[in-house]
């Protein structure tokens, strides 16, 4: 997650987390996001947001002006460690993800067919028994567990070369795929032509670029919401920041709903 560091010479005044999807409002007025009550600060000085695949500040025409890297600026896109000047008081930009932001950016401009790393739709006979399971979960019911699930009597292992991937199952909401597997570092999930879960949305409603990002480490995976529209929550309850994944928990993002799982 990128945060703001507003700092007055040497002294860090305050630390803010910048969400993607959510815009940081910097001025002297108490209604902005991050207020800096001084004098030579308009009232609503600039702006820092996500567009796109990065983040951007945006003067909003201040009075003394917006600098970046001692640059005055309009609008720019920001980079790790960039440092804003607005009046006598500097916000440092710190983009905690940039090497994981970079991966998608990357990722973003690879061809999307056959997208083999990000996404792999499991063989039929497996999918059917993950899906139906997922469905019976989902409906309150106790399924026969397939062999190699938790319950079955039949304890599941890796077999030598192979590794325990996680899967997302969907359950209700249109997307491209009704099965996942979790292979990469990182997953995004959202509308975005880079989103590993591709949400399709509908007529009246259309779901964020990137509405959640699951990260990948070692055999556990972490769900991050990216977007305060999405309403991410994991067995109903919403996710504010960073929440690890466990088999068989019921994951919804922008009112799709699937089943988290693991398979080899």
């Amino acid at each position: 997650m990128a945060k703001l560091y507003l700092k007055y010479e040497t002294n860090t005044l305050k630390e803010l987390p910048v969400s993607q999807g959510g815009i940081v409002t910097i001025g002297r007025l108490p209604d902005n996001v991050l207020q800096i009550d001084n004098l030579a600060v308009s009232g609503h000085h600039a702006k820092v947001y996500w567009e796109s695949d990065h983040y951007t500040v945006e003067d909003n025409k201040s009075l003394n002006g917006t600098y970046v890297n001692n640059q005055r600026v309009a609008k720019v896109a920001l980079k790790d460690g960039d440092t804003i000047l607005i009046g006598k008081h500097t916000v440092v930009f710190k983009d905690e993800w940039h090497e994981d932001a970079r991966e998608v950016r990357h990722a973003a401009h690879t061809p999307l067919v056959p997208k083999i790393d990000s996404t792999v739709v499991l063989d039929t006979k497996k999918a059917r028994e993950m899906m139906a399971q997922a469905k019976a979960a989902a409906a309150g019911q106790s399924p026969t567990p397939a062999p190699g699930t938790p319950g079955s009597g039949i304890e599941r292992s890796a077999a030598p070369g192979k590794e325990i991937v996680g899967t997302l199952t969907v359950l209700e909401g249109k997307t491209d795929s009704s099965l996942y597997t979790l292979n990469s570092k990182m997953s995004v999930i959202g509308k975005s032509a880079m989103a590993s879960i591709k949400l399709k949305g509908s007529f009246f409603k259309s779901p964020p670029d990137v509405a959640a990002i699951i990260n990948k480490r070692d055999s556990r995976y972490f769900i991050a919401p990216q977007d305060k529209k999405a309403h991410v929550s994991v067995n109903g309850v919403q996710v504010e920041h960073q929440q690890e994944l466990a088999e068989g928990d019921i994951v919804e993002v922008a009112g799709v709903k699937m089943t988290f799982g693991m398979s080899q």
